[in-house]
């Protein structure tokens, strides 16, 4: 629950503070490309394009991070509601959970973190959070598939 409520807020936060001017960065840079290529001033065409190109990046990995939290927080929302079905102990269970939380934060905010990490870092964090993503809903199908009929 905390992980939606986090995601809304984060939301909020994005469309009405940053959203707005990421894409009238975005708008500009195309309209700057334009009125240089009328121009047939290739130098400052490309360093319009370049401008573009990084704009674009960002928001796309600030609204990909978004999705991604969302879609995730309410995945694991349904699945608590019959996370007692999976045949594990407690133990277990709990420590499925946790990897499946820690997935859930990490690789979404790796994705927003490729905008500010060198490359390495930058791309090792969200393959980090998937990894665990992908390890823990395997373990969710196999859970599922194990239980024994009451």
């Amino acid at each position: 629950m905390a992980l939606a409520v986090w995601t809304m807020s984060y939301g909020f936060y994005y469309a009405v503070w940053v959203e707005h001017q990421t894409l009238e960065s975005i708008g500009g840079a195309l309209a700057t490309s334009f009125a240089h290529a009328a121009q047939r001033d290739s130098a400052g065409l490309q360093a319009a394009i370049d401008k573009y190109a990084r704009a674009k990046y960002n928001y796309t990995r600030e609204v990909d991070a978004h999705s991604h939290w969302i879609g995730l927080a309410m995945i694991l929302l349904i699945l608590s509601a019959m996370w007692d079905r999976l045949a594990f102990g407690e133990s277990a269970r709990r420590l499925l959970a946790w990897t499946l939380i820690t997935g859930s934060v990490v690789f979404p905010l790796g994705v927003l973190l490729q905008e500010s990490l060198p490359e390495l870092p930058g791309k090792a964090i969200p393959v980090a959070g998937a990894t665990l993503l992908i390890a823990g809903f395997i373990l969710v199908m196999i859970g599922f598939a194990r239980r024994q009929p009451s």
